[in-house]
């Protein structure tokens, strides 16, 4: 049985109101206990927090209101000595505005590289000021916004903020 973690929420150990890393880990003999195999920890990642998360601006650190990186290689080891699987939201699909690619990205030309690691559409209308498409963001908003491109012109293509693997 894998039980699911929303960290945020789970287990505060130190009286901030927030869950974190060692109040998961301070857990874990107890869902052991319980018969679980296998921990989910949904998104622990640096944010700006804008998704809950899942706006992740660095997929290599620990958000510092969740942690340290120590406190996660604590929480693995324990893990491992309990003999549970952890499994990781690593939330490939989409990154933070905040994400250095992202940033790398919107510096860049159109047609770029770095440009190609994302999905720019075409707005809309005589200036292309208008979404392509009516999709709303998951927490509110259209899941589209138009960028500005170096030189402070709106740009024709703009983007959904959704990384594609990297070809670099």
């Amino acid at each position: 049985m894998i039980y699911q973690v929303y960290v945020r929420s789970f287990q505060d150990s130190d009286g901030d109101g927030i869950g974190d890393l060692p109040g998961v880990r301070a857990r874990l003999p107890y869902l052991k206990r319980l018969g679980v195999d296998g921990v989910w920890l949904n998104p622990f990642y640096p944010s700006p927090q804008h998704d809950h998360g899942y706006d992740v601006a660095d997929y290599k650190g620990v958000d510092p209101m969740f942690g340290t990186l120590e406190d996660f290689d604590l929480l693995v080891e324990d893990c491992r000595k309990l003999g549970l699987r952890l499994v990781l939201d690593t939330v490939p699909n989409h990154c933070s505005a905040e994400h250095p690619w992202f940033l790398e990205a919107l510096a860049a030309a159109p047609g770029s590289v770095s440009r190609a690691r994302f999905h720019f559409a075409d707005g809309r209308g005589p200036d292309g000021g208008l979404p392509p498409n009516n999709w709303r963001a998951m927490f509110g908003g259209p899941a589209w916004s138009r960028i500005t491109e170096p030189d402070g012109t709106p740009a024709s293509g703009t983007c959904t903020c959704s990384p594609r693997s990297s070809r670099t």
